[in-house]
């Protein structure tokens, strides 16, 4: 998302979750497969409007929004997913994070199973959120590590494509679909937007799976930017890795340069937006997205 776009809607949202609603509801994925869903086929001409009126009242929100952001991130994204699938497009969520048991064992979940109403069919929708970073490998191909290295592009997206989105053909499943009357197949769909990182010093191709639209940013090793000008950058933390970044004050250099120099003492990587100063909005956007890794990573 380029957010140097004066035009960009998305930073009119000054509630977070609204915000991230938004972004939610325009944002490509990572993930170009036939039954891939795409929320702008359905949504409403105006619903945008609904969500201005959620953000100038935030009381009239659904109350999903209202909540306390969950800790991790992917229980958050679902959040506001079933927000724009209920909310947003008026369909019937039948079950949601339903665990698939045979024998006392649990096989899988079931992320939504949901009446699409406008097409008036029953559709199985397994969704995500993620962010890859580009590592240049030894046959000239790029791995796509998450920040957690044990993800991988390639490996989540042959789970989500030939396992999960094929769970409702297993007979535990139809068993389990049965138990609450949902009969007939069932359309697989597959949402799993996010952002791709590219090297900050070395060139990568972007994965052959990725549309050709996917949100970028881009990555470094700490000790690549010792000689970097880090003083518009702020950490990003969960839940607001999701959608643009924005702030009213000056970025605070010294808490940058602080986290900087964390990275290679835990070991754990972290997300920056570098800002600039739009003085007509009086505040601070979102430039470009940097992950920071520590040496060790992805190892």
């Amino acid at each position: 998302m380029d957010v140097r776009n004066p035009n960009n809607t998305l930073l009119e949202f000054r509630h977070p979750a609204v915000r991230h609603l938004a972004w939610l509801c325009s944002a490509p994925q990572l993930i170009d497969a036939p039954f891939t869903f795409e929320p702008a086929r359905y949504l409403r001409a105006d619903y945008m409007e609904n969500l201005r009126a959620w953000d100038r009242t935030p009381e009239a929100a659904p109350a999903l929004l209202g909540q306390p952001p969950q800790r991790r991130l992917g229980f958050y994204f679902e959040r506001l997913y079933q927000v724009l699938l209920s909310d947003l497009l008026g369909w019937n969520i039948l079950l949601k994070n339903a665990q698939i048991q045979s024998n006392g064992h649990t096989l899988g979940e079931l992320d939504f199973i949901v009446h699409n109403t406008t097409d008036d069919r029953i559709e199985h929708h397994e969704v995500a959120i993620k962010y890859y970073l580009g590592v240049p490998g030894s046959d000239g191909e790029a791995l796509w590590y998450g920040p957690n290295a044990k993800d991988r592009l390639d490996i989540k997206s042959d789970r989500l494509i030939n396992h999960q989105s094929q769970r409702t053909h297993q007979p535990e499943t139809l068993e389990l679909l049965s138990s609450h009357g949902i009969t007939g197949p069932l359309t697989a769909r597959i949402f799993m937007p996010g952002y791709l990182f590219y090297p900050l010093c070395r060139d990568v191709a972007p994965p052959a799976m990725t549309p050709p639209n996917h949100l970028r940013g881009w990555w470094a090793y700490a000790h690549e930017l010792t000689q970097t000008d880090t003083s518009t950058w702020v950490q990003l933390r969960k839940p607001h890795w999701v959608g643009p970044w924005y702030q009213p004050e000056a970025p605070a250099a010294e808490e940058s340069t602080q986290a900087l120099a964390r990275i290679n003492e835990d070991r754990i990587p972290r997300l920056f937006s570098e800002l600039r100063h739009e003085p007509s909005a009086e505040t601070w956007l979102e430039r470009r997205r940097i992950f920071v890794v520590p040496s060790s990573w992805p190892k």
